[in-house]
């Protein structure tokens, strides 16, 4: 039983999954089998949805399934008892929809991180949302931490990975800086992304994340690639043409000439993005879509723990 659960952590396995809601699901069951089998089994992950009665409690609140089966009265836990609010931030331009030699797409992998970490900080009553962006912020969830509000986001990150991407562009700098504009409270940040941006705008980029970090909101910045073809070029040693998804332009070349050079600049631009968020307090972490959702999660108990 416990092996079956680790296989959810894989991305390929995930995938054959029916919905978005059993995904969310088994991966947080794999994570957590996985959790209490590994050197990490210290960490607390704690499901608080019920409380016991006090006098004075509002009797409406009472589970009476939970009464049923153990006639002991239980309060559920509403958006007013939370934790912790939490935005995960999606990035759905077109050069997320990239699968490469992945067994998802950097989308796909990016929805089903994000639906198991709704599902994560619902379970701990923390109040989660969901914003998703492109050329500008398109989709708003606010974060609430009651009954039946995961499914409205799992239904919403369905939507997003077969949302079409045609016509849009990468404008990552300028939806950030959008979307610390929109968080008013205090919140956990969590940005789902592969960075793609023009390189004149990586600058514009770093300015908008820490514009996150100056509205005081902690943040967490997950970039997602595909590994062997985005950061190690692994493509076949023959002449290929390579079309840019969002302008259309195209430059043909043999992967085996340049690999060297440009696994070389793609670390050099990980590293500065590192060293920026790292002086900046803000976590960055590189996911790749081949590797097990664990990681990730894992990352985001870590931020967790230190705001506890």
């Amino acid at each position: 039983m416990a092996d079956t659960a680790l296989r959810y952590l894989d991305p390929s396995v995930i995938a054959q999954l029916g919905s978005m809601e059993l995904r969310a699901r088994l991966i947080v069951e794999g994570f957590i089998t996985g959790l209490h089998r590994s050197p990490y089994h210290g960490f607390s992950v704690e499901f608080a949805e019920h409380r016991p009665y006090n006098p004075g409690d509002e009797l409406r609140h009472i589970d009476w399934t939970v009464y049923a089966k153990t006639d002991r009265y239980y309060i559920k836990q509403y958006e007013e008892e939370t934790n912790l609010r939490s935005y995960v931030v999606l990035d759905t331009s077109p050069s997320m929809h990239y699968q490469g030699q992945g067994p998802v797409s950097k989308l796909e992998y990016g929805a089903y991180l994000s639906g198991a970490l709704h599902h994560l900080m619902l379970k701990q009553r923390d109040a989660s949302g969901l914003m998703a962006f492109d050329e500008s912020v398109h989709t708003v969830h606010p974060p609430k931490a009651t009954p039946g509000y995961e499914r409205r986001l799992l239904v919403a990150l369905d939507g997003l990975v077969q949302r079409d991407a045609q016509g849009t562009r990468t404008s990552a700098a300028a939806a950030l800086s959008e979307v610390a504009e929109r968080i008013t409270r205090r919140s956990l940040v969590i940005v789902i992304t592969d960075l793609f941006e023009t390189v004149a705008a990586h600058e514009d980029l770093l300015r908008a994340l820490r514009h996150l970090r100056h509205r005081k909101h902690e943040v967490i910045v997950f970039h997602v690639l595909e590994a062997e073809t985005e950061r190690r070029l692994q493509f076949p040693d023959r002449p290929m043409r390579f079309r840019d998804v969002e302008t259309g332009d195209e430059v043909t070349l043999q992967p085996a000439q340049i690999r060297s050079h440009y696994a070389e600049a793609v670390q050099h631009f990980a590293d500065r993005f590192r060293r920026e968020c790292l002086a900046h307090g803000i976590d960055f972490h590189e996911l790749d879509t081949n590797a097990p959702f664990d990681t990730a999660l894992l990352q985001y108990l870590n931020k967790r723990r230190r705001l506890a």
